[in-house]
């Protein structure tokens, strides 16, 4: 865990969910982040955030990571509903000219913080292709069956990082 420079103390991971659930598939990173809260109980230095479309109010959040997970719909290229997993200095230009709503791409406030000298030292993003982004559209078929695989895949790289999680009993519904 990076230190945060101007305390001692241990900068928080953040787990962070963009776009609009109110876009179809662009709301994937909500779903996902609902499914990480259901399931499993974390530590309080694991930060998990609905981003939605904040644009550059991220900037901060984004700044104060020590280590940054992405949960999106990204789009690049690929059949619907394939996972996509990306890491390092190429995550802000596949994250610019998204085909969302965002009021500043994500791309932008990564390389804000990239000039600004402060980002995360570890920064991966977890996602999958889109099929569908338009008002009112509920999340596509290919991207609602990837939800749990893909909240599986954020604990497994949360574990990776040093963050186990403890399971949540499941909920008997009457």
């Amino acid at each position: 865990m990076s230190i945060s420079p101007t305390t001692d103390t241990p900068r928080a991971t953040l787990v962070l969910a963009l776009g609009n659930p109110l876009m179809g598939d662009d709301g994937l990173g909500a779903a996902v982040l609902a499914r990480l809260r259901e399931a499993w109980e974390w530590a309080s230095d694991v930060e998990l955030v609905d981003g939605e479309t904040w644009g550059l109010r991220l900037l901060p959040l984004v700044e104060d990571a020590g280590r940054l997970l992405l949960i999106d719909a990204i789009d690049v290229g690929a059949a619907p509903g394939t996972m996509v997993s990306l890491e390092g200095p190429e995550l802000p230009r596949v994250l610019r000219g998204k085909t969302s709503s965002h009021e500043v791409d994500l791309g932008d406030v990564l390389a804000l913080a990239e000039l600004r000298g402060a980002m995360p030292p570890t920064l991966r993003a977890l996602g999958a292709q889109p099929a569908c982004v338009a008002f009112g559209a509920p999340l596509s078929e290919a991207l609602a069956g990837i939800v749990s695989p893909l909240a599986e895949a954020a604990r497994l790289q949360l574990a990776d990082w040093g963050h186990a999680a403890r399971a949540r009993e499941a909920r008997v519904r009457a």
